[in-house]
């Protein structure tokens, strides 16, 4: 048994190579059309809301693990009336992702739609990948919460709180004062961990920090 599992992991490809992760998203009660309805042994439901929200998670996610998000926090400064501010672009354009990207084996489980999400690196983004893993960039790991409510929108809030929260808790251990502003870029290590906590999502993301530049108080 021992020897089957590492024989599998041995056939599983790099990550590297080829991104692979299961995702699932709420099945909406009244959506407009269906796209995995066939798939699914439910065909009288139709599955657009959540088709939507994985194309939209998926997109954002596998993005960031290509190319990578750079990023503004400005830490919040009570003393100084200085409220928390936090940006979060994709270094490059969703559009050359989203088109590659495959889904897979959908099914329904527990009132949410589930398949897999497949991404073949090119050979320039191989090198990518492998640029950033040589060049020896800290890894630094974050959790993150946004409403669920908001659908996608709660995802990608929870996703950029927690990448605050993990380039805030790095820099505090090896920083003396707190920052005015942190600049930087990321790169995704791995697939998020999507759940919810409390009626919120909650999303665990691992990193990539390049290094960054670090905006300090000139006085108090």
């Amino acid at each position: 048994m021992v020897f089957a599992s590492a024989l599998l992991c041995a056939q599983v490809p790099s990550i590297e190579e080829k991104i692979r992760f299961p995702l699932w998203a709420d099945i909406d009660a009244y959506p407009e059309f269906s796209e995995f309805a066939e798939a699914s042994d439910t065909s009288d439901t139709d599955f657009s809301y959540a088709v939507k929200q994985i194309k939209k998670i998926s997109s954002l996610i596998v993005n960031g693990m290509v190319y990578g998000w750079e990023f503004t926090v400005v830490p919040s400064d009570k003393t100084r009336r200085i409220q928390e501010f936090v940006e979060v672009k994709p270094i490059e354009p969703l559009d050359e992702v989203e088109k590659n990207i495959i889904y897979s084996s959908p099914w329904v489980e527990d009132n949410r739609l589930n398949c897999w999400i497949d991404y073949n690196r090119s050979e320039y983004q191989k090198r990518n990948y492998q640029l950033w893993t040589t060049i020896k960039n800290p890894s630094i790991q974050g959790r993150g919460f946004g409403p669920i409510e908001k659908g996608f929108d709660g995802i990608q809030t929870a996703c950029e709180d927690a990448l605050k929260n993990a380039i805030l808790d790095y820099y505090k251990k090896i920083i003396r004062n707190k920052p005015r502003e942190i600049r930087g870029k990321v790169l995704i290590k791995k697939p998020l961990l999507l759940g919810i906590d409390s009626g919120r999502y909650t999303v665990t993301l691992d990193f990539f920090l390049e290094s960054s530049t670090i905006i300090e108080y000139k006085q108090f």
